[in-house]
């Protein structure tokens, strides 16, 4: 399978643990990084402080992936994701092939599901999500927009979540919330 060019914007803390799950997936060449420090490669990649020109860039790479976490609030990472959709980039959800995602869920686009984690039937996850190391989404959960599951996160059954959430490490949701 060709691999798909993507550009991914964020090179801090976050994007260390999203490279992990990208190249463990076989499914894209990285161009470069984009990020406002000031470092000229990361990992062996290309990092660059600006893109000047967004419509230029659109003809080279459709395929975006902002690997800008989430701890005190998703402001940037959702800044970022809404410059990035005015110009109709695409965002692919990047699954780690070390995740379980049941045939009976639907994931949206632009989230990144990482390593050990599990997403069962009849779950339903919006866009710009951030699905940490070893989080269990059970049955029928509805997972908003923009929302951080840290790692070992367990979410019961029937449970929703709204958008703009963030659900710390190793915490346990009852069923039905």
């Amino acid at each position: 399978m060709k691999k798909k060019n993507l550009i991914i914007f964020g090179a801090g803390g976050h994007f260390t643990s999203c490279l992990d799950v990208i190249l463990k997936s076989e499914k894209y060449n990285i161009l470069f990084i984009v990020d406002k420090k000031k470092s000229s490669k990361k990992y062996g990649f290309k990092v660059v402080p600006d893109i000047k020109n967004y419509s230029k860039l659109l003809k080279k790479c459709k395929n975006v992936f902002v690997a800008v976490g989430q701890i005190k609030n998703n402001l940037i990472r959702k800044k970022i994701i809404k410059k990035l959709e005015k110009y109709g980039f695409i965002f692919p959800s990047i699954i780690s092939p070390l995740a379980h995602i049941s045939e009976l869920s639907k994931i949206g686009k632009g989230n990144i599901i990482m390593h050990g984690s599990v997403i069962n039937a009849g779950s339903k996850i919006g866009d710009h999500n951030i699905l940490n190391s070893k989080s269990l989404i059970e049955h029928d959960v509805q997972i908003g927009n923009y929302c951080h599951i840290s790692t070992g996160t367990i979410i019961n059954g029937d449970c929703k979540i709204n958008d703009d959430t963030f659900i710390g490490s190793g915490s346990i949701l009852k069923q039905g919330i």
